[in-house]
């Protein structure tokens, strides 16, 4: 099979398929029906099946679902031929489930308490909490990034510009900080349409200090901590240093906590049930990052997460303004693989709801 299944909807997939010979960009079809083709496209082997309209939903379920899931639904409900996934679900005696908790080993539990899950969407987001200007390593000026997540309908953006000692190409010092500060209360005023926050994105240093000056954090509006440098340091001596900024008052989200590369590297080895622990009990937030190159915390990691109590964020990382929507797209889904609700991510609240979140971690019980 190939890598790529796209299933459609036509009222005569036959005439569909025959169409295919007439795209330009397609590199040949080597296996052909009336209602199925094998073709290649950009150099990606696509499996392109054509359903009508009132066969659709079954034809869509059981192209893409997990074997065993699909095998079990259809199970229940014969060889019926639906318009819908929810349909199927049904006609099953289950109430329709997301595709992204189809895998989960407790799916069919989850379909046949006969209530859908209110996992995240994308309208849900209010805010993006983690972006990066010229200022740092971003491609776009912090004006150009601001408009753009008011484009989106945002109600809020945070500016977090990488901290003085991180690998980043270029980096945020104490002083340019300051003049940054008197940038965006100048853009507030001309952008009233946004809230904007300003933050940082402090590295955690090797012996779990933050890189930058209390006095300076304190005068900020969100604090984001990272492990970008594992130092060579064991399973041990990471999990101690990502404590310490969770435990430090001042810290507000701790991003890409495992700093895992897509596709290169893992993610740093650390004992997450005391992390998890640790952030539940002084409010800390946990990110789910969503740069293609990080998609972290993973939604095993996420699912761990939120039922140890812990409150997720959803950002986008973004590091260009054009990219915002796409990676904040890519990060909901990780989360909704990892059955995070609205209810259970800090930024799809309210800015005064926000700002209360966030001013608790900076109180006296931490």
């Amino acid at each position: 099979m190939s890598g790529l299944v796209v299933v459609a909807r036509a009222a005569d997939p036959e005439r569909v398929v025959q169409s295919l010979d007439d795209l330009p960009d397609a590199g040949g079809i080597s296996f052909r029906t009336a209602r199925r083709a094998l073709l290649t496209f950009q150099k990606q082997e696509i499996d392109l099946r054509i359903a009508p309209p009132d066969e659709f939903g079954t034809v869509l379920f059981t192209s893409t679902g997990p074997a065993d899931h699909v095998a079990a639904v259809l199970g229940r409900r014969g060889r019926r031929l639906s318009a819908s996934e929810a349909d199927v679900y049904e006609h099953a005696g289950f109430t329709y489930l997301p595709p992204e908790l189809r895998d989960r080993p407790d799916a069919l539990e989850l379909a046949a308490e006969r209530v859908t899950p209110p996992l995240v969407v994308q309208r849900d987001i209010r805010g993006d909490l983690h972006m990066h200007t010229t200022a740092s390593d971003g491609q776009d000026s912090l004006e150009t990034m601001v408009r753009a997540a008011a484009a989106l309908g945002y109600e809020y953006v945070a500016i977090t510009d990488h901290s003085e000692h991180s690998a980043a190409a270029r980096t945020v010092a104490p002083h340019e900080l300051e003049r940054q500060h008197d940038d965006i209360r100048a853009l507030r005023e001309r952008h009233p349409e946004i809230a904007i926050l300003h933050g940082i994105e402090v590295d955690i240093l090797a012996d779990g200090s933050l890189d930058c000056p209390e006095t300076l954090l304190s005068r900020l509006d969100i604090v984001l901590a990272s492990l970008h440098d594992s130092h060579g340091h064991d399973r041990a001596r990471l999990t101690e240093r990502c404590l310490r900024a969770i435990r430090h008052p001042l810290v507000s989200i701790v991003t890409h906590p495992s700093n895992q590369l897509v596709g290169s590297r893992p993610g740093y080895d650390m004992d997450y049930g005391r992390i998890y622990e640790a952030a539940a009990a002084t409010g800390t937030i946990l990110e789910i990052d969503g740069a293609p190159s990080h998609l972290d915390l993973d939604s095993e990691r996420a699912r761990a997460a939120v039922q140890a109590g812990v409150m997720l964020s959803i950002d986008s990382d973004c590091h260009r303004a054009a990219a915002l929507g796409r990676q904040m797209q890519f990060g909901v889904g990780t989360a909704r693989r990892a059955g995070v609700m609205t209810s259970q991510v800090a930024n799809t609240r309210p800015l005064p709801d926000l700002r209360r979140i966030l001013a608790r971690k900076r109180g006296p019980s931490c």
